[in-house]
């Protein structure tokens, strides 16, 4: 099987910095994976594409050299494995709140006996039967990131991330802040005090760990803090704030003419 790059520096226990891809479209893959992120995730929670859409930004992103991560939309076994049949070596899954959830997860990413993943080697996953290694080498292939994103989900932190299969977690500030009474403050005094307990957590079991951050510089202060993954933002956020930002510098009194302050 190819590489995993993710995975491969999750182990090396290298910082990785990424983008959040919520645009649809062929080309926001391609423009995104030619930046030269670590690894790239599609969104198929709060931006899902369809099925061929995604593999073929899996393709591209992957022809780039960057590491393609996918957020499942749900726990559903079939999503998962679906994903799993098209490619996708790292896997996001949200809204993960107790040991019993995250079991049934792992046990979907993986083929029977050790779990309940069907088993077909005739698929972009597989490279359409040409890997004769792949039913037997595809869980070690992948990274499974669980997201930890409410207060239930911090309290049974513990037993999550001592499941066999989990490769890594994720802590989901805005989820947390809303869970925990404060929505749409996500840097909350609380809410933070709940992150840094889950990220200590994290470190004493040898779990890597990321985030989402908003800015370079909050990223760079998630990874000197016990992050080993982290995205700088969303490629909708960075769009909308350029645009606002060409036009502001646009609408500014000229100091003389032909230019702008």
């Amino acid at each position: 099987m190819r590489t995993n790059r993710f995975l491969e520096r999750l182990r090396q226990g290298r910082p990785q910095v990424g983008l959040w891809n919520n645009l649809r479209g062929i080309a926001a893959a391609e423009i995104a994976s030619q930046a030269g992120f670590d690894w790239l995730l599609l969104d198929q929670e709060h931006a899902p594409r369809p099925l061929d859409e995604l593999a073929t930004s899996l393709g591209i992103i992957e022809a780039s050299g960057t590491a393609a991560m996918v957020r499942a939309g749900s726990h559903d076994p079939h999503e998962l494995g679906r994903l799993l049949d098209l490619g996708a070596r790292n896997i996001l899954v949200p809204q993960v709140e107790t040991e019993e959830q995250a079991v049934l997860i792992a046990g979907a990413c993986e083929f029977a006996p050790r779990g309940t993943r069907g088993v077909s080697a005739q698929t972009r996953g597989g490279s359409w039967g040409t890997d004769p290694a792949y039913l037997h080498d595809a869980r070690r292939g992948t990274a499974l990131v669980l997201q930890i994103e409410s207060l239930k989900g911090v309290r049974n932190a513990e037993g999550i991330m001592r499941v066999e299969g989990v490769d890594a977690v994720f802590l989901g500030a805005a989820d947390l802040a809303a869970s925990m009474g404060h929505l749409g403050q996500p840097l909350h005094p609380d809410v933070l005090t709940a992150a840094a307990h889950v990220v200590e957590l994290a470190a004493s079991l040898q779990i890597p760990i990321g985030t989402l951050t908003k800015s370079p510089a909050a990223c760079s202060d998630a990874l000197a803090n016990g992050y080993a993954f982290a995205a700088v933002g969303t490629d909708t956020a960075m769009l909308a704030a350029t645009y606002r930002q060409t036009l502001q510098r646009l609408t500014q009194k000229p100091t003389r003419k032909g230019q702008l302050t």
